[in-house]
C-alpha cells in the first residue's frame, strides 16, 4: 500500500486556478499526480456558496484536524507526556501506543505539535527531553522550497506586453516532466502562439543540463522570450541569455496558470508518457516522433490548424520583430 499524503496549500492554490481553467477532475488529478478520488474529495469537501477557494479550503482542513486531535484523550495526552519524559521520540512514543492497542492514537506530527505548543505556553518543557532541541520545528513537507533561491530571477510581471498577447512567435514557456521513481526528466519548450513543441530527454534533472537542453533547443529559432516556473532545475538560467539571448523571465510561485500553455501540452504529452513511466531510456528519436505528432495534431485553439501550420505561416512576420 502506498503512502498517503495530505494535500498541501500550495495543491490548493493549483486546484482552485485549474478549475479555474475548466480543467476536469481527472486532468486536475493528472496534473498533480495525484488520486482523482482525492482531488475529487477535496473539492466536495472544502467548496462553499462562493465555490472553491484555496485559504478556506485550508481552514476547513486545518479545523477538521483539530476537532479529531481533540477526539484524543486527556489521559491520552499525559501518557505521551510520560512517555516523552522518559526520552522517547515522538515516533516511538506513537509506535508504542499503537502496540499497546491504544483506541485513538495522535500521529508523529500531532505529538511534535503537542511539545512545541506546550513550550510556547509554557505549560511544561518537554522539548528538553527531545534528542533534537530546536527553538522551532520546521516541516519540510509543506510546500515550500527551501534548498535555495534562483539568483537574478526576473518576474513575469516584467515581461513585455506584446510577449503577454501573444501577437508574434518566439515567446516560449518552459518545463520539465519526470519519470517515474524520478528515473529521466523530459525538457519541454512550448511556443505561446503556434504551441509548438519541443522536447529533449535527460537522465537527470541537472540545472546545467537542463539549460544546456533548452539552449540546444532554442538555438536555431526565432526566442524572444522564455518563461519558467520556479524549480531550482531553471537556476542557471542566465547560461541561455547570455548563450542566444533569450530573455527570462519567471512566473509567480503557485500560479500554474500563468504557464497555461505549457502546462496543457504537458498534459497532451501524458498520452504518450504516462506518470507511470521512467523516462530514463528515452532517445533522442523516439522523443522526435512524440514531438512531431504533437507538432502535426490540429488545435482547437488554433482554429484547427496545426502547430506547424502557423508557424509556417507567421515565420515571415516573425522575422520582421
Amino acid at each position: 500500500m502506498s503512502h498517503y499524503s495530505h494535500l498541501t496549500q500550495a495543491e490548493r492554490y493549483q486546484i482552485s486556478s485549474l478549475l479555474k481553467a475548466n480543467c476536469s477532475k481527472t486532468e486536475i488529478a493528472s496534473i498533480l499526480n495525484r488520486h482523482k478520488s482525492t482531488i475529487g474529495r477535496e473539492i466536495k469537501r472544502n467548496t462553499g456558496k462562493r465555490g472553491y477557494r484555496p485559504k478556506q479550503a485550508g481552514s476547513l482542513s486545518i479545523e477538521r484536524k483539530s476537532n479529531n486531535a481533540n477526539k484524543i484523550t486527556d489521559f491520552c495526552w499525559a501518557y505521551v507526556t510520560h512517555l516523552i519524559k522518559k526520552k522517547y521520540s515522538p515516533e516511538q512514543v506513537n509506535g508504542r501506543l499503537k502496540l499497546d492497542g491504544w483506541d485513538k492514537v495522535p500521529s508523529i506530527e500531532r505529538i511534535y505539535q503537542f511539545i512545541y505548543t506546550a513550550a510556547r505556553e509554557n505549560k511544561t518543557s518537554l522539548r528538553e527531553h527531545l534528542r533534537c532541541q530546536k527553538q522551532r520545528r520546521k516541516r519540510y513537507n509543506s510546500g515550500q522550497n527551501r534548498r535555495g533561491k534562483i539568483v537574478n530571477r526576473v518576474d513575469i510581471d516584467k515581461r513585455p506586453e506584446v510577449a503577454n498577447t501573444r501577437s508574434r512567435l518566439g515567446d516560449f514557456e518552459g518545463d520539465t516532466i519526470v519519470g517515474n521513481k524520478h528515473k529521466g526528466v523530459l525538457v519541454t519548450l512550448v511556443d505561446r502562439k503556434s504551441l509548438e513543441l519541443k522536447m529533449k530527454p535527460l537522465p537527470r534533472k541537472l540545472s546545467t543540463q537542463v539549460i544546456n537542453a533548452c539552449i540546444d533547443k532554442l538555438k536555431n529559432e526565432i526566442a524572444h522570450t522564455l518563461t519558467f516556473d520556479n524549480g531550482l532545475e531553471f537556476a542557471k538560467h542566465e547560461m541561455i541569455t547570455n548563450s542566444i539571448g533569450t530573455e527570462i523571465y519567471f512566473a509567480k510561485p503557485y500560479r500554474s496558470w500563468e504557464r497555461g500553455t505549457n502546462e496543457n501540452t504537458n498534459g497532451l504529452i501524458r498520452q504518450y508518457y504516462p506518470k507511470s513511466m521512467q523516462l530514463d531510456q528515452l532517445t533522442d528519436v523516439e522523443v522526435q516522433v512524440v514531438e512531431d505528432a504533437l507538432n502535426n495534431r490540429p488545435r482547437k485553439k488554433l482554429g484547427f490548424l496545426t502547430p506547424l501550420e502557423v508557424k509556417s505561416r507567421d515565420w515571415s512576420v516573425a522575422l520582421q520583430y
